[in-house]
């Protein structure tokens, strides 16, 4: 079992910039639609320096590859944790059984996001929560009102109260909350949504979808979030790479 206390809990909130790799490139995709790609980055690597420069604690990484095939690229997680130190990587994509869990971690990520393989069968939650303890975040990715697997291109037949009671039964330590309609259009967090999910999982939320400035940073932390995920307005400087340093 691998296992790690964090030690933020719900402690300082924090902006964590997100880095989404399509290829060898860092991209924005507007509400998970592959073939809607609003920003690219050459250089995923040089990005990841830019924001733990910023002040960043922890980058999160999305495999949209890995997401969308449930192959990952641990080699590539390992290249950015590396050009991310001293920040941390929360690695997300391609995790479809435990054996890819520790495959993340091996190659350097501090939290591992599961997603589809989180809702793969009843007892799947509590299979991640003995391989990863702490380090474990599950992704609830919403889009209306249901919970969505496999790169957000598919259905998992659960609603977001069913989602958040498996996680809270499960013992499951973080969540991630995406508002899939709102991801890459900088319309604005699902405010509403976040609150549900903090209230009903009693559990520290970290906050994806629609954030354009230090004013959606503000709303969000006052839904009890300990933290937001914050892709393409750090790129197009809507919300202030100062923002990473809190």
């Amino acid at each position: 079992m691998l296992t790690r206390k964090d030690d933020d809990g719900r402690g300082r909130f924090e902006v964590v910039p997100a880095i989404d790799l399509l290829g060898d490139e860092a991209v924005r995709l507007e509400r998970g639609d592959y073939e809607r790609v609003v920003a690219r980055h050459a250089d995923p690597c040089a990005l990841a320096r830019r924001f733990a420069e910023a002040g960043a604690r922890t980058i999160h990484v999305v495999d949209l590859d890995g997401a969308r095939t449930g192959r990952g690229r641990p080699e590539a997680i390992a290249a950015l944790v590396r050009a991310a130190a001293p920040a941390a990587v929360q690695a997300s994509g391609g995790v479809r059984a435990p054996a890819d869990a520790r495959a993340l971690v091996e190659a350097g990520a501090e939290r591992v996001v599961v997603g589809t393989a989180a809702w793969a069968a009843p007892d799947a939650l509590a299979t991640y929560v003995a391989e990863l303890g702490e380090r474990l975040v599950v992704a609830v990715d919403v889009r209306a009102g249901r919970v969505v697997a496999r790169g957000w291109t598919a259905e998992t037949g659960l609603t977001v109260a069913e989602a958040v009671e498996r996680c809270a039964s499960a013992g499951v330590p973080r969540l991630l909350c995406s508002a899939v309609e709102r991801d890459g259009t900088l319309s604005g967090p699902n405010l509403e949504l976040l609150a549900d999910v903090v209230e009903r999982s009693g559990l520290p939320v970290l906050a994806a979808g629609g954030v354009r400035s230090s004013d959606d940073v503000r709303a969000i932390e006052q839904t009890g979030c300990v933290g937001a995920v914050v892709g393409r307005a750090l790129l197009e400087g809507t919300l202030p790479l100062s923002a990473l340093a809190g």
